[in-house]
């Protein structure tokens, strides 16, 4: 189905990120083990990964309300409802939802993480080497080995420069095979994107980072907030992981 699916599932979240409320019928279902999932013909629910864990919401159908907490990695993109939650069954029409503070919250960091990241390659030459995020803070780890005094407040203060500016964050699909052959589009070492599609989504905070991603962002890096490096830690000869979180 290439990249505007997962599976069977026409992937909302990538043709628009501000999609909160949709309607979609259900594709596959077991009512009788609702741990098994839930497949839609069209969700807005982030399936994690990237560093970006997946959304919460719900679904909700006939009076009934299933909490979605979590999704499974398989073929299709199979959607997890809270232990105990019914299931609508195969060709249900339901309405869906998300938590919409814990989407923007991982939008805003995920796209602060981005900025760090770009900052970082432009001003220091270091490439990622891992990274985790959570709603409103994160981690991001960095092959640096040496720093110049005050790095902490040097790099939060370049870091929310580049947020003030206000730089768009345009997204677009690039040919796998340009995106391989180009180390700028892969900023985290070693690592390779998954699957097999032809095409590539790259996120573009203009003028600033350029790099091969899945998640959900912002639309512009003034929306992100403040970006506050809570501690920079030494984690091997040459890894310095960086801990931010985003306020208001």
């Amino acid at each position: 189905m290439g990249i505007t699916h997962h599976g069977r599932t026409y992937r909302l979240d990538w043709a628009d990120s501000t999609i909160r409320e949709w309607e979609c019928t259900v594709l596959w279902s077991d009512p009788a083990d609702p741990e098994a999932g839930v497949v839609l013909d069209r969700s807005a629910f982030y399936p994690g990964g990237g560093g970006q864990p997946p959304d919460h919401g719900v679904l909700l159908w006939q009076g009934v309300t299933t909490r979605i907490v979590g999704t499974r990695k398989a073929d299709d993109h199979f959607l997890l409802p809270a232990p105990g939650d019914p299931v609508p069954p195969v060709g249900t029409v339901v309405q869906g939802a998300l938590d919409d503070d814990r989407r923007s919250s991982l939008m805003r960091t995920h796209s602060g993480l981005h900025v760090l990241c770009g900052t970082v390659f432009r001003d220091f030459g270091a490439s990622v080497t891992g990274g985790n995020m959570e709603p409103g803070e994160a981690r991001m780890d960095f092959n640096l080995p040496t720093v110049p005094p005050n790095f902490k407040q040097i790099l939060e203060e370049a870091v929310n420069a580049e947020i003030e500016r206000d730089r768009a964050i345009d997204v677009r699909f690039v040919a796998r095979e340009q995106v391989l052959t180009d180390p700028e589009l892969i900023r985290t070492q070693n690592v390779a994107p998954p699957g097999d599609d032809p095409e590539l989504r790259v996120v573009d905070i203009v003028g600033l980072d350029v790099q091969a991603d899945g998640g959900t962002h912002v639309a512009s890096t003034k929306q992100i907030g403040r970006l506050q490096i809570t501690k920079v830690d030494n984690k091997g000869k040459q890894n310095r992981r960086v801990r931010v979180r985003i306020v208001d």
